[in-house]
């Protein structure tokens, strides 16, 4: 093609024909070789992020024909090295623009910061930049990488990479996830059609905030590297450290199963300084990597979606993200073919279908910078379709009638007991019950992580310490990204917390108030709860969810958070009830007994155990050598021992707790003058 690319408005446009990956395909970012496009005028677009500007941009091929692709990213605090990069690449001829005519030229820009950074960019490189909408941009990316790159798709497990082959007829509709300093996922049904479905504020902002706080490294990508030195079994909590090996054959329980992230910091007298960066880096890369590969099989199980592509600048092609995204996804499919006999449609319907599976794409950090540069060539003028949800009334989920709730039809509900880590139990009807599904992040994990970021000694310390915290002093906001406006077209207020920790820019701990720190970790992991407790009981057809156990009954301010939690999820069309340590009082006053919810055998059943287990096996990649793992085995029998005892300690207290409490209810419904009084 002799000839210049040009779109409908005679600007230059991008040419995708014969567009493929040349150089080494193990790279983590190779050019991309676009045979029809013209080296000059050279193109660029820019997507600017809460940590990371990232640049696409056209550059000759040493004298062959046709254009590469190409790549680089900068810190956002380093603003002015990419001004620089822009300059020394010679890209401030872009769009056809001269230097006597700067003024006019304009760059394909998206992200919060091409908002924040515009008068920079005009300021020191002449420009202005033509703002896209991120979301728009991201998924223009991801399909273009999806239906015009050979390779670009791939899975990732046992440490190898498997190509996999997409049909541009056979695409949609799939899941999008990405995970930015927070977490977008998208369902993603054509060209240019999409609908933002939720979202979460834990993603790779949280995981480089707390790891700056945990082991001072200064990088995300040291960060990463610790990760793959260390080991996680060091301070997480497994169902061999709760049951024992015994229990875990006799339940057929894997006993590397994560049951709480953090969870052996609380019976450890050991302090931050005296765990190794690299135990507590891999901790935190499993830790989140999980959670975030649950919810994305939550969503995909909800809308009936087999195909979960993964990217944003945080997986960075990194080994071990990669490989426990897809265990943690595969685990959640194993588990589900397992409830054969529970009625969750969600579920059902992903066992219908092939098998889901967690899919990389190569440039996944690039996909907004890449939609923008897209739009160069898009001459149709028309803007995204922004699927809407449908709408919901608001509507109180913190109380119930006495006439909606009886005996009779309080039935099925979802029992949610936050230990260590968090079970999820369906109960159908009395002596009824079946555990459903659990989350490594619980009460362990808040406080594990309390002790170690702010040195409190217990819950109610902690809980003292937070009410006294801003959490915004360390969360990163809406409003923060995109100004005070937020990001009104996928209705986000400026206020919504976009990544938790994700405003931590020093690696020194002491220079953060621990009432802050306390404030965002109990603001993290509550909204997390709520969030997967609603995703459950949407899969499972349940309008009511019950709330029990140590870490949230009788903590006023934790029940306010999980509340809340719920009502954002649900729009208020599920009820949010407490069962706290005095009994269940609905209210407006119906009163229950644990045998009349239809769970008193939780007291003389190994449920009560179960209900901590419940998230992925926690080997990481590589595996350490043997020699380490035995030496760590050994020095931690001492702390394993420990927090055996204080778990069958806390284990016969609430046994007894629940026969107390069962017989007082008992003995109170069977004199009618004292109930109608309560």
């Amino acid at each position: 093609m002799g000839e210049e690319a040009v779109d409908g408005r005679g600007g230059p446009a991008v040419d995708l024909a014969g567009a493929e990956i040349r150089g080494d395909m193990e790279a983590g970012n190779p050019p991309i070789f676009l045979p029809r496009q013209p080296a000059a005028p050279p193109l660029l677009a820019l997507d600017i992020g809460g940590t990371l500007i990232k640049l696409v941009y056209t550059a000759s091929c040493c004298g062959a024909g046709g254009a590469e692709l190409r790549f680089a990213k900068f810190e956002r605090r380093r603003l002015q090295e990419c001004f620089q990069f822009i300059r020394a690449e010679g890209l401030l001829g872009c769009n056809g623009g001269t230097r006597a005519s700067r003024e006019n030229m304009t760059l394909k820009a998206t992200g919060g910061g091409a908002y924040k950074f515009a008068d920079d960019f005009r300021e020191k490189l002449g420009v202005c930049l033509d703002k896209l909408d991120e979301m728009d941009s991201v998924v223009s990316g991801a399909n273009f990488l999806l239906q015009n790159i050979p390779g670009a798709a791939f899975t990732h497990m046992n440490g190898q990479r498997h190509p996999i082959n997409v049909s541009p007829n056979n695409l949609f509709p799939y899941l999008l996830v990405n995970i930015g300093s927070g977490v977008s996922i998208l369902k993603v049904t054509g060209n240019r059609k999409f609908e933002r479905v939720t979202g979460t504020h834990i993603g790779g902002g949280t995981m480089f905030g707390l790891a700056k706080l945990l082991t001072g490294c200064k990088s995300y990508d040291e960060f990463l590297q610790l990760s793959q030195k260390g080991d996680n079994f060091v301070l997480d909590l497994i169902v061999k450290d709760i049951c024992g090996e015994l229990v875990c054959q006799k339940q057929g329980l894997s006993t590397s199963t994560l049951a709480s992230s953090f969870g052996k910091v609380i019976t450890s007298k050991k302090k931050l300084t005296d765990y190794k960066p690299e135990d507590l880096a891999s901790t935190l890369l499993s830790a989140f990597t999980y959670n975030i590969a649950q919810i994305a099989f939550l969503v995909a199980s909800l809308l009936g979606l087999r195909r979960v592509f993964f990217g944003g600048s945080y997986i960075r092609g990194h080994k071990s993200t990669m490989e426990n995204i897809s265990y943690a996804i595969d685990f959640w499919i194993s588990v589900s073919l397992g409830w054969q006999d529970l009625n969750i449609c969600g579920l059902s319907s992903i066992r219908s279908q092939s098998q889901m599976q967690a899919v990389f794409l190569r440039h996944e950090g690039y996909l907004g910078a890449l939609g923008a540069l897209m739009s160069y060539g898009d001459c149709s003028g028309e803007n995204f379709t922004l699927e809407e949800e449908p709408q919901h009334e608001s509507a109180p989920v913190d109380g119930t009638s006495a006439d909606e709730e009886n005996d009779s039809n309080i039935f099925p509900y979802l029992l949610v007991n936050i230990g260590s880590g968090v079970s999820m139990i369906e109960v159908i009807g009395k002596g009824k019950f079946e555990r459903i599904i659990g989350s490594h992040l619980g009460g362990g994990t808040i406080l594990g992580l309390a002790r170690l970021l702010t040195g409190c000694s217990s819950y109610e310390e902690f809980l003292e310490l937070s009410q006294r915290g801003n959490n915004l002093t360390v969360d990163l906001t809406v409003g923060d990204i995109y100004g005070e406006e937020g990001y009104p077209k996928i209705g986000l207020p400026a206020s919504t917390t976009a990544a938790s920790f994700g405003k931590v820019n020093s690696s020194k701990l002491s220079e953060y108030k621990v009432e802050d720190l306390a404030a965002a970790l109990l603001n993290s992991f509550s909204y997390n709860i709520g969030q997967i407790a609603y995703f459950v009981a949407n899969l499972s057809g349940l309008k009511r969810i019950f709330f029990r156990g140590a870490y949230v009954c009788g903590h006023e301010k934790t029940m306010d958070k999980i509340s809340r939690s719920l009502k954002y999820w649900s729009k208020g069309e599920v009820q949010t009830t407490f069962l706290c340590h005095e009994g269940f009082l609905g209210t407006l006053g119906a009163f229950w007994s644990y045998e009349n919810m239809g769970i008193d055998g939780l007291a003389a059943h190994e449920v009560i155990r179960e209900v901590l287990l419940g998230a992925p096996y926690t080997g990481q990649f590589p595996s350490l050598p043997a020699t380490q793992q035995d030496n760590g085995e050994h020095n931690s029998l001492e702390g394993e021992v420990e927090s055996l005892r204080h778990d069958n300690t806390m284990l016969k207290a609430e046994v007894e707790r629940l026969q107390r409490e069962n017989a007082e209810l008992r003995a109170k419904l069977a004199r009618p003058d004292e109930a109608s009084i309560l």
